[in-house]
């Protein structure tokens, strides 16, 4: 009897022991795949490109280059937000092999990692490290470069630079935004900063369980026939235009690409007695083959009903949010998660009483966009300059005509 207690008792603090260390541990979130683990190589390089800085490429490519100065990708290692998040956490090497993926753009070389799950890498000093293409973030050579070549849609091997095919330009996205990988103790349903498992479920297989996602079908995923717009354009001075793709990748953080994506409807429907409205708001994923939001589980979505009496004095009011809510620790689980799915509508439904006084005199409905939480702003301590939530829609809605119907 004795023995078997005392098997019990080392059995729990063995138990207590690995939970502790779970809350306390490094957050790996996700399983560095070789691919993944080391910067870009540009160790070979066509002499003709120069020194891989997105201005030499911008002299015979001038139309990407101003596209990419606008882009997120352009603003990836000096973002304030990143900045701050990424010093907050650690300020972890593996982040850098995204945000400045070639091995120019670090100051350190990784000659090999202490541990076996390559998060502990051995550094040394970089000594072609070049501190102003390390300001371009996501340059042109993280996409077109590979093992000494220059990619492209069109194979030219009589370019100044010879060009060799893509295969699919879709694989490219694969190396930061989709997080791939088994491992039980990093488990994601949907990986944290990909997409291709959203783009799955919208198409009606649900992402396995037992581990993260992987990419089956690179083709079918869309990221660049949706966030790369097709043109007609020469791609080079006085070359003869033809089919390209604009260098833009907007997202998230541009509101005009978010409400595109979103319809948006307010119908009056019939109240549950006579003294009572009800209102609908139907939100449908017109644009993203992927749930909106996507990306970081800090984005979501908020719908704002607010009662306003005459003098626009707030009655009553309730805010409903769609959001993906994760568990991190002891162990990485995804609780729920309410954001839209491509094609499938979600109505919202708002009542109130009519009998009251002050009268209720308009509805105001808004939905936002946020970024982040503001919980995680402050904990992070990231001083804003822009707002890290906006609107997608807005309409007031006068309660003294009969019944009102409104879309965007």
């Amino acid at each position: 009897m004795r023995t078997r207690r005392w098997l019990i008792l080392a059995l729990v603090l063995a138990l207590v022991g690995f939970l502790g260390w779970r809350f306390v541990r490094p957050l790996n979130i996700f399983t560095v795949s070789p691919a993944f683990e080391r910067p870009i190589d540009t160790s070979a390089v066509p002499a003709s490109v120069g020194s891989l800085r997105a201005e030499d490429c911008g002299r015979c490519h001038g139309a990407m280059y101003a596209e990419w100065q606008t882009s997120m990708h352009g603003r990836a290692w000096t973002d304030a937000y990143f900045q701050t998040d990424w010093r907050f956490d650690g300020s972890q090497q593996i982040c850098k092999n995204c945000h400045i993926p070639l091995d120019r753009q670090q100051e350190s070389r990784v000659l090999g990692f202490r541990d076996r799950d390559k998060w502990d890498p051995v550094l040394a000093p970089n000594p072609d490290f070049d501190p102003a293409l390390q300001h371009e973030g996501v340059t042109c050579a993280a996409c077109h470069l590979h093992e000494g070549k220059i990619l492209g849609p069109y194979g030219d091997a009589r370019a100044e630079h010879p060009v060799a095919k893509l295969t699919d330009p879709n694989e490219i996205c694969l190396r930061c935004h989709v997080v791939q990988g088994e491992r039980w103790d990093t488990f994601y349903q949907i990986p944290p900063c990909g997409t291709a498992a959203e783009i799955a479920a919208g198409a009606g297989s649900e992402p396995g369980r037992s581990g993260e996602y992987l990419v089956k079908n690179v083709a079918a995923l869309g990221c660049v026939e949706c966030h790369m717009p097709a043109v007609e354009r020469p791609l080079v001075p006085d070359g003869t235009p033809r089919l390209a793709r604009r260098h833009l990748w907007r997202g998230g953080n541009d509101p005009e690409t978010v409400t595109r994506a979103l319809d948006v409807r307010v119908a009056e429907q019939a109240a549950g007695s006579a003294h009572a409205r009800a209102f609908a708001l139907t939100l449908t994923n017109i644009g993203a083959r992927h749930f909106l939001p996507t990306g970081t589980p800090d984005r979501h979505l908020t719908v704002e009903w607010r009662l306003l009496d005459a003098q626009g004095r707030l009655l009553d009011s309730r805010d409903e949010t769609l959001e993906r809510k994760v568990m991190w620790r002891p162990f990485i689980v995804d609780l729920w998660d309410t954001r839209l799915r491509f094609g499938e509508p979600r109505t919202l439904r708002f009542e109130f009483r009519t009998d009251r006084e002050p009268r209720p005199a308009a509805l105001a409905v808004a939905v936002r966009y946020h970024l982040l939480h503001e919980s995680r702003r402050k904990r992070i301590g990231y001083a804003n300059a822009t707002p890290i939530a906006y609107p997608v829609f807005e309409e007031t809605i006068a309660l003294d005509a009969t019944a009102q119907t409104g879309s965007r």
